[in-house]
């Protein structure tokens, strides 16, 4: 019997072509958890530019991850995410490679998408239900010390700083750098990258990962598409248990 994960998340996993090269650039294949090689015609990403956003699997965050609170259940989540899925417009999104917050990621190019906010948006409060409140120890991992006003109240009324007036998205392509660091890694994306940019990402979808135990990387559970298509990853069973 499959008992339910650790935490869930409610992410937006690219399409192809961004998912395949990300997948690639970063190692890991999020839905089945495997290992990957690097993308055609380059050398692999050292492993202090991508050891942490692998273990969460190529996303943008919608809802970032959470416990179940007491009440509610895997099925119960999933029957959720369907309906918020079904019959949303598709969208397209232009991005751009851009140094946020002392990480590499895909940004919105024009610097903001009314459609993607309202997505970010109706994710956070669609699936509040579903949130345990965060413990003293969760709430110090986001260093409330370091945020403006504006995020700190953000973290403490939604569990995360980067919602609503403080949200950016962003698909991270790298952990924490030093500016050289991150000068190095927008160069050598740039010049593997640079044709995918030249059309949007397509947006016609959002995603359930799942972390099945404290520790473990995020995997895919199931995607759920606006036309009422869902397709399973690796985690799918934390969803029905």
């Amino acid at each position: 019997m499959t008992l339910p994960a650790h935490r869930y998340a409610i992410y937006l996993a690219p399409s192809d072509p961004f998912r395949t090269f990300g997948s690639q650039w970063l190692g890991r294949d999020a839905d089945t958890g495997a290992a990957l090689p690097a993308p055609a015609g380059m050398a692999a990403a050292p492993d202090e530019w991508v050891k942490a956003p692998a273990r969460y699997g190529l996303h943008a965050t919608l809802k970032p991850p959470f416990r179940l609170v007491q009440g509610s259940n895997g099925p119960m989540l999933d029957a959720a995410a369907r309906d918020f899925a079904r019959g949303r417009e598709a969208f397209d999104a232009p991005l751009a490679l851009c140094a946020l917050r002392g990480f590499v990621a895909w940004c919105l190019a024009d610097g903001g998408s009314p459609p993607m906010q309202a997505l970010a948006d109706a994710c956070v409060l669609a699936f509040e239900r579903f949130r345990a409140p965060p413990t003293a120890e969760e709430l110090g991992r986001r260093k409330p010390d370091q945020l403006t006003d504006e995020e700190r109240r953000m973290l403490d009324a939604w569990g995360y700083p980067y919602v609503f007036g403080t949200f950016v998205f962003h698909i991270t392509l790298t952990g924490m750098l030093d500016t050289a660091g991150q000068r190095a890694a927008l160069e050598r994306l740039g010049a593997a990258s640079g044709k995918l940019l030249q059309a949007p990402l397509h947006v016609d979808g959002i995603s359930v990962f799942v972390q099945p135990e404290p520790g473990d990387d995020f995997i895919v559970a199931r995607h759920y598409g606006f036309n009422g298509s869902t397709t399973d990853g690796a985690g799918a069973a934390h969803l029905d248990a």
